[in-house]
C-alpha cells in the first residue's frame, strides 16, 4: 500500500465519523424541536383560555370604575350643595343668633348681679365659677388669692 492509498483511507474514516456526529446532532436537534414544538401547542391551549378571562375580567373592572366614577361624581356633588347649604345657613342665621346671644347673655348679667336687698356697690356673695381652659375654678378662692396679693 502506498502512501497516498493509506491517506485516502483516513480520510475517509475521518470522514465517516464526522458525519456520524452530524447526524448524530440533527437527531438531537430535531428531537428538541419536536419538544419545543409541542410546548409551544401546550402554551397556546392554555393561554388562549386565560386570555379571554383576563380580557372579561378587565371588563368587568371597566363596567366597576364607571360606576365608582358615577358614584364619586354624585358625592361631589352632593358636597357642594351641603357646603353651599352650609354657607348660606351661617351667613342668615350666624350674625342674628351672635347677637340675641349676646343680648341674652348681656341681660342675665344684668339682672343676675342685682338683688333688692343688698345694695349695687357690694359684690354679690353667690359663688361664681369661672371656666380656664376646661376646668372649674371656684370664685371664692381666685378672690382669696386675690385678696392675698393686695395685702402685701
Amino acid at each position: 500500500m502506498s502512501g497516498g492509498e493509506v491517506a485516502g483511507i483516513l480520510v475517509a474514516v475521518f470522514w465517516a465519523i464526522l458525519v456520524s456526529f452530524l447526524a448524530v446532532a440533527l437527531a438531537r436537534l430535531a428531537q428538541t424541536l419536536r419538544a419545543t414544538t409541542k410546548l409551544v401547542a401546550d402554551v397556546t391551549d392554555q393561554a388562549v383560555p386565560l386570555l379571554a378571562d383576563a380580557s372579561t375580567a378587565v371588563r368587568s373592572a371597566q363596567t366597576q370604575i364607571d360606576r365608582v366614577d358615577a358614584i364619586a361624581s354624585d358625592v361631589q356633588e352632593v358636597t357642594s350643595n351641603a357646603s353651599a347649604l352650609s354657607t348660606t345657613v351661617a351667613s342668615t342665621f350666624g350674625g342674628p343668633l351672635v347677637k340675641v346671644a349676646a343680648f341674652g347673655y348681656g341681660v342675665r348679667r344684668a339682672l343676675g348681679g342685682r338683688r333688692d336687698d343688698v345694695p349695687a356697690n357690694v359684690p354679690a356673695k353667690t359663688p361664681r365659677r369661672a371656666v380656664i381652659v376646661g376646668r372649674t375654678v371656684p370664685a371664692a378662692r381666685r378672690d382669696k388669692r386675690n385678696a392675698r396679693g393686695k395685702k402685701d
